[in-house]
C-alpha cells in the first residue's frame, strides 16, 4: 500500500506542470479566445435583433405608408367620380337647355308658318272668292246676256 501511495504522490507531483499548463492554457483561452468571442456573437446577436427590429419597424412604416396612399387613391377616385358626376349633370342640363330653346324655336317657327299659311289661306280664298263673282257674273252675262237685251226695261 505505501507504494501505491507513493506512485500517487509521484503521479500528482508530475500532474503539477500539466495542470499549471492546462489553469494558464484555460486562462489565455478565456481571455484571448472566449471573452471576445463571446462579445462578437453578443453583437452580432445584438446586430440581428437590431436588424430584425429595423426590418419590422421597416415593414410597419411601410404598410402605414401603403395604407395612406390607398386612402388617398380612394378619395382622389371619390372625388374624381364627383367631379365627373357634377360634369354630367352640368352636360345634361346644358343638353335639357338647347332642347327647349330647340323647342321653342321650333314651336315659335310653326306658329309663324301656321299663321303664314293662314294669311295665305285667307288670301287665297280672297283671291277665289273675287275669281268665283267675276266667274259667275261672266257666266250669267254669257248665259243670260242674249236674253237680258230682251227683257223691257221696267222688268215685265
Amino acid at each position: 500500500m505505501d507504494e501505491t501511495l507513493r506512485q500517487i504522490g509521484e503521479l500528482l507531483l508530475g500532474s503539477v506542470p500539466t495542470v499549471i499548463f492546462f489553469l494558464l492554457l484555460y486562462g489565455c483561452y478565456t481571455v484571448l479566445v472566449h471573452k471576445p468571442l463571446t462579445r462578437v456573437l453578443s453583437e452580432r446577436y445584438a446586430r440581428t435583433q437590431g436588424a430584425i427590429e429595423k426590418a419590422r419597424a421597416d415593414v410597419t412604416s411601410a404598410e402605414a405608408r401603403t395604407a395612406e396612399y390607398e386612402r388617398r387613391l380612394r378619395d382622389a377616385r371619390v372625388a374624381l367620380f364627383k367631379s365627373q358626376e357634377v360634369r354630367r349633370a352640368q352636360a345634361s342640363q346644358a343638353r335639357a337647355a338647347a332642347v327647349a330653346q330647340a323647342r321653342d324655336q321650333a314651336k315659335a317657327q310653326i306658329e309663324q308658318a301656321r299663321a303664314e299659311i293662314e294669311k295665305e289661306k285667307f288670301a287665297a280664298k280672297s283671291s277665289l272668292q273675287a275669281e268665283a263673282g267675276k266667274l259667275a257674273s261672266e257666266i250669267i252675262r254669257t248665259v243670260l246676256g242674249p236674253g237680258l237685251a230682251q227683257v223691257p226695261a221696267g222688268g215685265q
